[in-house]
């Protein structure tokens, strides 16, 4: 993280990654002008609000005008000039190296597990010279070396994954043991030639491509070795019982339950209800039980033992920074605010004047709107993203960006593509009224709640008190349907926070009695961004309606001109494909985002956005390539939580636990009352 610049000198220019920046910057601050200039002559009273509207109709041309001087200026390059080239991405050289070395170790793997089964393997070991130290320890030498068969096998499979993704540590784990395996089995017979040799030929192959796997290692945290931990102990009872399974000698047609018995008392070292006609397979499921067993200890002390490090999350120090660009450049992107959110990490430009929030998932550092602060400073921030993402062979992406942020991301990342993901709905204050066919139901549904007696309420969230916000978050969340959160890229995550007094809350009651909230960040000095909308189920419909046109009529009270809606995916195919003359390909892509619209919210975010009239602002999705596009989906997908993958809740069940046991009871029991106290008190 760099420091930021001081107060007291010029600040030092931004690097200059590709051509010439200073007409960029030119060009946006003539735009900020413009943009003050017609928001300075907007000041609605009275009768004023048309000529206000005019006002700002008039800044936002001003505005489009001096963007679009922007861009151009942005693709202008001064005679002569060469722009320096990002260097290609190395995750998209030999591919095929990574891939093959990972499929090759997973299924070399599987060979070393059912090589460990291999009974007859183990008696001719018994026939080789150096086994005659069998009448010292009978039997361990033929043993040992299939134990340490099934430990190889699992590493590999464990390690097979971190090879598909250039990882270094990966690479070198699997390179030792394959080294291992090859000097082990050298001197020892019984060894099948293709395996051998395929071991050998991956080892090779892994030694010439070795500059392929160059990335470091991810972030980690301690819940890994609990994964880790339960990854292995499935693996070792499924060992287990396979090799029960498939050994024939059994001294009796054993239950499903004493087999399971005799595996988990195997890995604690203990014998179990299963016997074995012949001692040598007796003493093979012991050994391969307790290695496996000591194995997953070692593995799961290592993993919680070694020292966590984490991909850096929000910090006090990176939010007083994001809330100062915020201050200076927040009303360039209404997904500003959001990169406060507590579980993104935050990469800055080299002078501090530029930085953009991340999240990593399922191997893709997703990042959300445009960079926050001087779009001069933008390439710095962009670059040093992709450099990060380039270090960890990660996938870059950003969901939500504006077309100058979308145009700056393709410049500067070299092989980056955009594709216009949706719009975002923005309603103008001035402009807005519920008059008109247009705002038929709208107006409709506020009169309809209005007779049923409900009021709504807008203040800002520094001039509620706590306790009536923590009373607002119960209510609230006890209308959730699940205990999952949704949203990512236009989401806050939090409601009533310290550092968040500027954000608008709107409550719908009746009778004293909560029954609709709905949460705004801020957007710039003179805007808000919908980040919460919430609602008793029970309640009158329409209250969301209600609350919204309520926080449009405060909002000249508030210092509020525009306010920012929820964020409709895929609109113009929505619009265009009902439209009369569309194509056969423009139906058939509605016809698929309406059947899609069954579990995600895409058709019904459309037609509520578009009930209030809103200007709609295309928002960009910026991917690597089309095949990356699946893996990015899913760690979209994951990061908006639309899909949550199943969780280990170790003090739920803990809790449950507890009752199970009645310990609870003895919890919650008090002791008896000494003679005498309660006349003494």
């Amino acid at each position: 993280m760099s420091e930021m610049t001081d107060n007291n000198g010029p600040e030092p220019p931004e690097p200059v990654a590709s051509g010439a920046r200073q007409p960029v910057g030119d060009a946006v601050k003539a735009a900020g002008g413009a943009v003050r200039a017609g928001r300075g002559s907007v000041k609605p009273s009275g009768g004023a609000v048309k000529t206000g509207g005019g006002a700002v109709k008039a800044a936002n041309g001003a505005a489009k005008a001096a963007n679009g001087a922007a861009k151009a200026a942005a693709m202008a390059q001064p005679a002569g000039h060469e722009p320096a080239a990002r260097p290609p991405d190395r995750r998209n050289q030999r591919r095929w190296v990574p891939i093959t070395a990972g499929i090759v170790s997973f299924l070399l793997g599987l060979a070393y597990i059912i090589e460990g089964f291999r009974t007859r393997v183990i008696y001719s070991h018994l026939k080789h010279p150096l086994h005659r130290l069998t009448e010292i320890a009978p039997g361990v030498l033929a043993i040992v070396p299939r134990v340490a068969d099934v430990i190889i096998g699992l590493l590999l499979l464990m390690l097979s994954h971190g090879l598909r993704r250039r990882k270094r540590r990966a690479w070198e784990g699997v390179t030792l043991l394959l080294a291992f395996s090859v000097v082990t089995h050298a001197v020892l017979p019984g060894r099948h030639l293709v395996p051998a040799l395929i071991t050998v030929a991956l080892l090779a192959v892994l030694w010439v491509y070795r500059k392929e796997f160059y990335a470091v290692g991810d972030p980690r945290t301690r819940w890994r070795a609990l994964w880790a931990l339960i990854g292995l102990l499935i693996a070792d009872v499924v060992i287990g019982l396979t090799y029960i399974s498939v050994t024939k000698g059994l001294e009796a047609d054993y239950t499903f339950g004493q087999r399971l018995q005799s595996v988990i008392y195997g890995l604690l070292g203990f014998g179990g209800p299963v016997e074995f006609t012949s001692e040598t397979r007796g003493d093979v499921f012991a050994f391969l039980m307790g290695g496996l067993g000591i194995f997953t200890l070692i593995v799961f002390g290592y993993l919680f033992l070694r020292p966590a490090k984490r991909a850096s999350p929000l910090g006090g120090q990176d939010a007083s920074r994001i809330r100062e660009l915020l201050a200076k450049q927040g009303e360039r992107d209404s997904l500003g605010y959001f990169t406060l959110r507590t579980d993104k990490s935050i990469i800055w430009s080299p002078t501090g004047k530029s930085c953009i929030g991340y999240r990593v998932l399922s191997g893709v550092m997703l990042a959300s709107g445009d960079p926050l602060g001087d779009p001069e400073a933008w390439p710095g921030a962009i670059n040093a993203f992709l450099d990060e993402a380039s270090r960890h062979a990660w996938v870059p992406a950003v969901l939500g960006c504006s077309e100058l942020g979308a145009e700056t991301w393709c410049r500067e990342g070299g092989g980056l593509t955009a594709l216009e993901l949706g719009d975002e709905a923005v309603v103008d204050v001035a402009e807005f009224s519920l008059q008109g066919r247009s705002m038929k139901n709208v107006r409709q549904m506020v009169t309809r709640v209005c007779r049923n007696g409900y009021s709504a309420e807008i203040r800002r969230a520094g001039d509620i008190p706590r306790t009536e916000i923590d009373r607002m978050i119960r209510r609230a969340d006890s209308w959730r349907g699940s205990p999952t959160e949704r949203g990512f890229s236009m989401a806050l995550g939090r409601v009533g926070a310290p550092g968040d007094e500027d954000c608008v809350i709107a409550t719908a009651t009746k009778d004293g009695v909560l029954c609709a909230i709905l949460h705004f960040v801020p957007w710039g000095s003179d805007g808000l961004s919908l980040d919460l909308m919430r609602r008793d189920r029970s309640a009158q419909p329409g209250l969301n309606d209600f609350l919204i046109v309520e926080t449009i009529k405060s909002a000249p009270d508030l210092g509020v001109k525009r306010i920012s809606l929820n964020f409709a995916m895929f609109r113009a195919a929505l619009e265009r494909g009902e439209r009369i003359g569309a194509g056969p390909v423009l139906r058939a892509w509605r016809g698929i985002l309406l059947f899609l619209s069954r579990w995600f919210q895409i058709e019904s975010l459309y037609k509520f956005n578009a009930k209030f009239c809103p200007e709609w602002i295309p928002r960009f999705f910026v991917y690597t390539g089309t095949r990356d596009v699946p893996r990015i989906g899913l760690a979209a997908m994951e990061a908006e939580a639309f899909l949550v993958w199943p969780t280990l809740e170790v003090r739920r069940m803990a809790r449950r636990t507890v009752r199970w046991l009645g310990l609870d009871q003895l919890r919650h029991r008090r002791p008896p009352e000494r003679p005498g106290s309660g006349a003494a008190a």
